[in-house]
C-alpha cells in the first residue's frame, strides 16, 4: 500500500504533481490541489516521477507495507 501526503502550506501550485499523475492529483482552481491519498499501487512510478518534480517538494510518499502493521495477539496475555 502507498499513502502520501501533501503540504498544503508548502504547495505553491505549480500543478506539476496534476500534470504527471492525473490519476492522483487534480487542480481545484488555480491554486487548491485535491489529490487521492492512498492511491494504486500500479501508479506508484507516476506517483514517484511527480513527487520528484515539485518543485517545492510538497508532495510525501510513505510506501506501508502489510505485513509492516504491528498488531497485538488477541486471547495472548502479556502479563507476567
Amino acid at each position: 500500500m502507498v499513502r502520501i501526503a501533501v503540504d498544503l502550506n508548502r504547495c505553491q501550485g505549480y500543478a506539476q504533481c496534476a500534470f504527471l499523475a492525473p490519476e492522483i492529483f487534480t487542480m481545484h482552481g488555480d491554486e487548491a490541489l485535491l489529490y487521492e491519498p492512498e492511491p494504486d499501487g500500479a501508479l506508484r512510478e507516476k506517483l514517484d516521477r511527480a513527487a520528484t518534480a515539485c518543485p517545492v517538494q510538497a508532495v510525501l510518499v510513505d510506501a506501508v507495507e502489510p505485513d509492516a502493521v504491528d498488531v497485538p495477539d488477541e486471547g495472548v496475555s502479556h502479563a507476567r
